[in-house]
C-alpha cells in the first residue's frame, strides 16, 4: 500500500508541476477560454482545484495533528466563485502547492497508517483513499484545462496508470456513485489497459479478466476519461471496442462528472 501512496503522491506533484507551468504563462484571455469541462471556463476549472485543495488540506493535516482552524464549505466556494479569473488561477497555485507540501512531507509510517476524516463518507478511510480521491480529480481537471489549448492532450500517463490500479482497489467504490450500469441491458467484461471492467448490476474494475466479452483498445489515459466521462468526439481517436458492447453503450455508463 506504502508503494502506491508514494506513486499517487508523486503523481499529484507531476500534475501540479506541468499545469503551474501552463498557468504562469496564461493570459486573461487564455483564462476565459471554455475549458474541457462544458459548463467552465479555464480560469472556473482552476478555480475548483484550488478550492478543492483548499477545503481538503484540512482533513489531511489534522489526521496529521496539525491544528486546522474550520471554514466552513459554502464560505471559500463563495470567495472563490466571486474572484477574478486572474486571482481563480493564483489562487489554484498557492492553495494545490500548500496541499501537495503537506501530504508530501508525510513520513512512511504516516503514509501507511493515517486515517482522514474528510467529513462526506461515512467513517475516516486511509490516506491512500484521500489521496486518490484527488487524483482523480486533478487529473481529468487538469485534462479540461490542457485540452483547451491541445486538442490531442490525454490524461497524464502516470497518472492514469495510478488511477487504473487504485480504481481496482481503495477508489473502487467511486464507481458506484459515477457509474450507470442499468444503462446496459446484458452483463459484460472488457479487457482495459491494465486491467478489466466488469458491469452487471454494479460496475467494477479488476485486476484481471480470464475471457472477457469485448476489448476496449486505447491508452490507459483514455479509459481514465471514459470512466470520467470525457471520451467524447473530437477526443476519442484512436480508441475502440470490440465484441460484447459497443464505445457508445460504455459511455452510457458513465457519464461523466
Amino acid at each position: 500500500m506504502t508503494q502506491l501512496v508514494d506513486r499517487t503522491i508523486t503523481a499529484l506533484r507531476s500534475e501540479h508541476d506541468t499545469l503551474a507551468d501552463l498557468v504562469r504563462g496564461f493570459t486573461d484571455d487564455q483564462l476565459t477560454t471554455p475549458s474541457g469541462a462544458s459548463e467552465w471556463t479555464v480560469a472556473q476549472a482552476l478555480s475548483h482545484l484550488g478550492s478543492g485543495a483548499e477545503i481538503g488540506r484540512g482533513p489531511i493535516a489534522r489526521a496529521a495533528g496539525e491544528t486546522v482552524a474550520a471554514e466552513d464549505n459554502q464560505t471559500i466556494w463563495a470567495r472563490w466563485d466571486g474572484s477574478s479569473p486572474r486571482a481563480q488561477a493564483e489562487g489554484f497555485l498557492e492553495h494545490n502547492g500548500r496541499w501537495l507540501e503537506t501530504v508530501e512531507a508525510f513520513t512512511p509510517e504516516q503514509r501507511s497508517s493515517l486515517m482522514v476524516d474528510l467529513g462526506f463518507l461515512p467513517e475516516p478511510v486511509p490516506l491512500l483513499t484521500a489521496l486518490g480521491m484527488r487524483l482523480n480529480e486533478v487529473a481529468n481537471h487538469s485534462w479540461d484545462v490542457r485540452v483547451a489549448f491541445d486538442k490531442n492532450a490525454g490524461v497524464a500517463a502516470g497518472s492514469a496508470e495510478v488511477l487504473v490500479d487504485l480504481l481496482a482497489g481503495s477508489l473502487g467504490f467511486l464507481l458506484g456513485f459515477i457509474a450507470k450500469p442499468a444503462e446496459l441491458a446484458n452483463p459484460v467484461s472488457v479487457a482495459v489497459p491494465g486491467a478489466g471492467l466488469v458491469i452487471d448490476d454494479a460496475v467494477t474494475v479488476v485486476d484481471h479478466l480470464e475471457s472477457p466479452s469485448a476489448t476496449f483498445t486505447g491508452p490507459a489515459e483514455a479509459f481514465i476519461r471514459l470512466v470520467s466521462g470525457r471520451l467524447k468526439a473530437p477526443y476519442d481517436k484512436d480508441v475502440t471496442v470490440e465484441g460484447g458492447v459497443t464505445l457508445d453503450e460504455l459511455r452510457r455508463v458513465f457519464p461523466g462528472f
